[in-house]
């Protein structure tokens, strides 16, 4: 087994001041991975809106919830999954950001962004786990 065919992780508490811990978290993982600087700024963005959904809508920025995430590389694909203790949702049911009557909303956008950023973006039964995979 290679440093790249671990599964790395990381809990914090629903907090968005914990958000720079998870960029924290990646730009170490790039030492072992050793991605492309737009790959990298893709998936950190991708990520730390999962991260954000997870503690806003998701846990309620209740701090004794955590947000839990794991990423793994086999060969060119990273996998990575962001978790959540909330209820979960129906990514569904998230109104297109581009459409001209959601122009305003404040909403949506990092679903967009996640999808728009990374080759499979899936969720859950319940919608309170996402894996993202990124193709190298």
């Amino acid at each position: 087994m290679t440093a790249k065919d671990r599964i790395y992780k990381l809990s914090i508490p629903s907090s968005r001041k914990n958000i720079n811990l998870v960029e924290e978290f990646f730009r170490t993982m790039n030492d072992k991975f050793q991605l492309p600087e737009e790959k990298l700024h893709a998936l950190l963005v991708s990520v730390t809106e999962a991260v954000n959904n997870g503690v806003i809508h998701g846990n309620k920025n209740n701090e004794s919830k955590y947000v839990t995430l794991s990423c793994s590389m086999k060969g060119k694909t990273l996998t990575v999954k962001v978790k959540d203790e909330g209820e979960g949702f129906a990514p569904d049911a998230v109104a297109n950001p581009l459409k001209e009557e959601n122009l305003l909303n404040t909403g949506g956008r990092g679903v967009f962004l996640m999808k728009a950023f990374m080759q499979s973006v899936k969720y859950n039964k319940k919608g309170n786990e996402v894996t993202m995979v990124m193709k190298l």
